[in-house]
């Protein structure tokens, strides 16, 4: 049976909204906020009622009378395993205060519990940012002041991941890959028979530089950075995440401008593009170490994942391990009604958001 799926994400200055059948998306629009209007709200959450209305307006151009269910992007809530979350009174309540911080993400399990309540359906949420499936080693940080922390692209991640388990006819629960999310911050897991085992957290900058963050670095060195009275602790902040990583050497996050650069005879562009994809294979090498060499395929995703040249460049290092497969971009909107998909048609079953013990 073809269900009909409504799916919400909320970001910082827009709303997507697409309707699905199946898996064809019969509506797509993005809603624009600028910068001046969601400046009018104090909190992100006194957003709820502007991005509701405007989200009703869009989908009543089409007729949903058959709707099923409505999911939305999830936020920042307690970590949790992956999979596809009923929006539950404990769940509101996290999002609402933000549990682990206020994003505009936040509002998307709100948004989707109160359109499916106007309906009377299902609503959902879908691997969020806080999917946490670390094996208790990879939790050492190395001083017992700091644990790691798994923070990083879920939702693609699971998404490519079963693509591509799809196209080796290999279930994603009896599979081990290595999925690399290249964007504006990089995050490399490893995915162990459906679970991420190990990751970086890509939300503070570790792991590798990327175009927006610094990575992990040097600590003598940052620690003389961080006290040296020049800086403050916002500031820092921003310097690792933002503008660390290519803006931090050349003044964009965008790497068809380094291209354009080397193109150019710019040798330090140069040498920055293969730094990050030196540092990207470095670190899949060290998810080969994890797997124990048992792996099905290494997976490069996210915009970077477009530049044939910097695939190239990292694959160079890491062909030797398994095979390389590219997922380009990344399709959040999909990603969500999959899940949704799934649970509708009795493959999965919803998992329950517990909230606070």
């Amino acid at each position: 049976m073809a269900f009909l799926v409504l799916a919400i994400n909320p970001g910082s200055t827009s709303t997507k909204v697409a309707l699905f059948r199946d898996e064809t998306a019969i509506l797509a629009e993005e809603i624009s906020h600028p910068r001046e209007t969601i400046a009018q709200f104090e909190s992100v959450m006194a957003q709820f009622e502007f991005r509701y209305t405007l989200i009703k307006e869009t989908i009543a151009k089409i007729d949903i009378t058959e709707l099923a269910a409505v999911v939305g992007r999830g936020g920042l809530l307690r970590p949790m395993a992956g999979g596809t979350y009923n929006v539950n009174e404990a769940m509101e309540r996290d999002l609402e205060i933000g549990i682990s911080g206020q994003h505009a993400s936040n509002l998307g399990g709100l948004l989707a519990r109160k359109i499916a309540d106007d309906y009377g359906i299902a609503a959902y949420i879908v691997d969020p940012v806080v999917v946490d499936e670390l094996e208790p080693v990879a939790r050492i940080s190395g001083n017992a002041h700091i644990e790691r922390q798994s923070i990083f692209h879920a939702l693609n991640h699971k998404a490519v991941a079963r693509n591509v388990a799809n196209k080796l006819n290999k279930p994603y629960e009896e599979s081990n890959f290595i999925v690399a999310h290249l964007g504006g911050g990089i995050s490399v897991g490893s995915h162990q028979m459906g679970r991420v085992i190990d990751v970086n957290n890509a939300l503070d900058g570790d792991g590798p530089m990327s175009p927006e963050r610094s990575g992990s670095l040097p600590m003598a060195s940052f620690l003389d950075w961080a006290f040296s009275g020049e800086t403050t602790k916002a500031s820092l902040h921003n310097e690792i995440v933002g503008r660390g990583g290519l803006v931090s050497y050349k003044g964009t996050n965008d790497l068809r401008d380094i291209e354009r650069q080397i193109q150019d005879g710019d040798k330090e562009a140069l040498e920055l593009f293969k730094a990050m994809a030196y540092q990207v294979a470095k670190e899949i090498g060290s998810h080969a170490a994890v797997l124990k060499g048992q792996i099905a395929a290494i997976v490069l995703t996210g915009g970077l994942a477009r530049s044939s040249q910097f695939i190239k460049e990292i694959s160079q290092y890491v062909h030797w391990i398994a095979p390389i497969m590219t997922e380009p971009g990344e399709d959040e909107m999909a990603a969500l009604n999959k899940g949704a998909q799934r649970i509708l048609q009795g493959i999965e079953k919803a998992k329950i958001y517990q909230g606070e013990e």
